[in-house]
């Protein structure tokens, strides 16, 4: 499934004052400030020659005139490669896909319903269908977190996301369909396994969630180009998720 972007106009990520809102400068020289939905790829912010993609905002309603869409962090070589995109377009294509049947794992359900609360959280999506039953749904994608060491990498933890998996988890036990989606925006990225991409504490969550009942699934996002610039970006082929721990001795394929 493919989003395409409006004209993006590049830039430069200044200063991220508030949660949401950040300094950039664009290519132009002028400094505005933008709407930017995924947090934890704020700290990009210490990248040097990182570059930050906006769109101007789709909100009729907000007051802020740009929208923060991508970032693409430098490789060696000089190239730069997708290291994160705008949750809410990541949501909207794994959306599209299961509306379409694309995903087959979730292939098949009669109906699909946004946001749906479940105890004291509200996930994704929960899809229904007469004679299948229900499967609730949460997206994560893989972000970015700041380490000491080697600068940035892969990471999905946070109180909220590790409120999901519980809820997710304790849906499972009660003998419900629950699943966890990755999006892997991060270029380079192949697979999702916990011991080389996540937060320690958040593997530890995973793994027991897994061991719960809960079905981890993880999908490519990639980006098209025209020159420099990206155009869209696309929900592609499934990518091996590898649960290894306390209970899965034998790192293996929990979908593909």
């Amino acid at each position: 499934m493919m989003l395409v972007y409006p004209e993006l106009v590049p830039g430069v990520l200044l200063k991220r004052y508030k949660r949401f809102l950040a300094d950039v400068r664009l290519d132009d020289g002028r400094e505005v400030v933008a709407h930017c939905p995924n947090t934890g790829s704020m700290r990009a912010v210490n990248v040097p020659g990182c570059r930050v993609w906006l769109s101007p905002s789709d909100n009729p309603k907000r007051k802020l005139a740009w929208t923060w869409e991508l970032i693409e962090l430098p490789q060696t070589g000089g190239s730069l490669a997708l290291a994160s995109v705008h949750t809410g377009r990541a949501n909207r294509i794994v959306e599209a896909a299961l509306l379409a049947g694309h995903l087959a794992p979730l292939r098949g359900y009669a109906s699909l319903y946004r946001e749906v609360k479940v105890a004291d959280s509200r996930l994704d999506f929960k899809l229904d269908d007469p004679q299948r039953g229900s499967a609730y749904v949460e997206v994560k994608q893989v972000t970015l977190k700041e380490t000491d060491d080697h600068g940035y990498f892969p990471d999905s933890i946070s109180v909220r996301g590790t409120k999901h998996l519980k809820a997710l988890s304790a849906l499972a036990r009660q003998g419900e369909r629950a699943v966890l989606v990755f999006c892997v925006a991060h270029e380079g990225i192949e697979d999702v396994a916990p011991a080389a991409h996540l937060d320690a504490a958040y593997a530890v969550a995973l793994r027991e969630a897994a061991a719960s009942g809960v079905e981890i699934l993880a999908y490519g996002i990639s980006v098209t180009r025209e020159g420099p610039r990206p155009i869209s970006i696309s929900l592609e082929r499934a990518l091996p998720v590898r649960i290894a721990g306390p209970g899965f001795s034998d790192p293996g394929k929990i979908a593909e």
